[in-house]
C-alpha cells in the first residue's frame, strides 16, 4: 500500500529562510506547495528543488496581506486533492523606526501578514491535521517576541503574538500527534534585513546566521516535536535574559541596539 504523501505548505517560500525551509523540507521527502508573491522566484525554486530532490512541487502565486488569500488557498489545495502534512507560516515583514511616523498602512499590512493571515492558515489547516492524528505547523517567530521593542514596535508585538499562540496549539494539539512548533530566529541573512533595515544596527555587530542554518534547526525541532526551537546559542541566551531581565531594561537595550536614540 502507497504511503500517503506529506504535503508542506510553505509561505513566503520565494527567497531567505522561506526557500531555505523549502530546500530542508523536500531533502526529507516531503512533496511541496510554495506560495509567495513573486512569481518568477517561485518558478524558479520549485523548478530547482525538484530536479534536485525529485519531490513534487506546486508554485501558488499571492498575496497574504489580503484576508481572503488564505481561504482561496485552502480552496485551491482541496480543488487540487492535496491534503497539508505541514504547514510552515514563514511569510512575514519587518518595519525599523518610530510608531508615530512610519505608514499607518503598512503597519496595518504588517499585522495583516504577520498575524491574520498566520492565524487564518493554521485555523483552516488544523482541524484536518487532528483528524488525522499526524503532522503539523512550524509558525516562523522571532527573538524579538521575547521582549518589547521599542522602534520596531509593531513587528516585536506580531511575532510576541505568533509565539503564544504557537505554544498554545502546542499543547492543544499534542494529544491529538498533531506537533506545533514556534521557530524563533535571531539576526539572519536574508531579505528581511533588507526590508526592515537593522543591518544598521547593533543587532547584527556579532555576526549573523545564515538563512540555511536556521531552517535546518526549525526542521529538525519541528520534527523533534519541540515547542519552540531557538536556533543559535547566543539567541538563545538572549532569550532567557530577556525572560529574566526586568521589562524596564529589557526594551530599553532592545531599542539601544536599533541604533535610533
Amino acid at each position: 500500500m502507497t504511503e500517503e504523501p506529506r504535503w508542506a505548505l510553505i509561505t513566503g517560500a520565494s527567497s531567505g529562510i522561506g526557500a531555505e525551509l523549502a530546500r530542508a523540507f523536500a531533502g526529507r521527502g516531503y512533496s511541496l506547495v510554495l506560495t509567495a508573491r513573486r512569481h518568477e522566484r517561485l518558478e524558479a525554486l520549485s523548478a530547482e528543488i525538484g530536479r534536485a530532490h525529485g519531490v513534487p512541487v506546486e508554485a501558488i502565486s499571492l498575496d497574504l496581506e489580503d484576508r481572503q488569500a488564505p481561504r482561496d488557498l485552502h480552496e485551491m489545495l482541496l480543488e487540487r486533492g492535496i491534503a497539508v502534512h505541514t504547514l510552515v507560516n514563514n511569510a512575514g515583514f519587518g518595519l525599523r523606526g518610530y510608531f508615530s511616523s512610519l505608514p499607518h498602512e503598512k503597519q496595518l499590512a504588517m499585522i495583516d501578514l504577520n498575524v491574520t493571515a498566520l492565524t487564518s492558515l493554521c485555523r483552516l489547516m488544523l482541524p484536518s491535521m487532528i483528524e488525522r492524528r499526524r503532522g503539523g505547523i512550524l509558525n516562523v517567530a522571532s527573538i524579538a517576541a521575547f521582549q518589547a521593542g521599542p522602534y520596531m514596535a509593531v513587528y516585536y508585538a506580531t511575532k510576541a503574538f505568533v509565539l503564544s499562540l504557537s505554544e498554545a496549539l502546542h499543547d492543544e494539539a499534542r494529544p491529538h500527534g498533531v506537533t506545533v512548533t514556534a521557530l524563533c530566529p535571531g539576526p539572519t541573512e536574508s531579505e528581511f534585513a533588507e526590508t526592515a533595515g537593522p543591518k544598521e544596527t547593533g543587532f547584527f555587530k556579532g555576526g549573523a546566521m545564515s538563512s540555511a542554518e536556521v531552517a535546518c534547526a526549525g526542521v529538525e525541532g519541528y520534527e523533534a516535536g519541540q515547542a519552540i526551537v531557538i536556533p543559535g546559542a547566543g539567541n538563545r541566551i538572549g532569550a532567557v535574559a530577556a525572560k529574566f531581565a526586568p521589562r524596564s531594561i529589557s526594551r530599553r537595550i532592545a531599542g539601544l541596539l536599533q541604533g535610533m536614540r
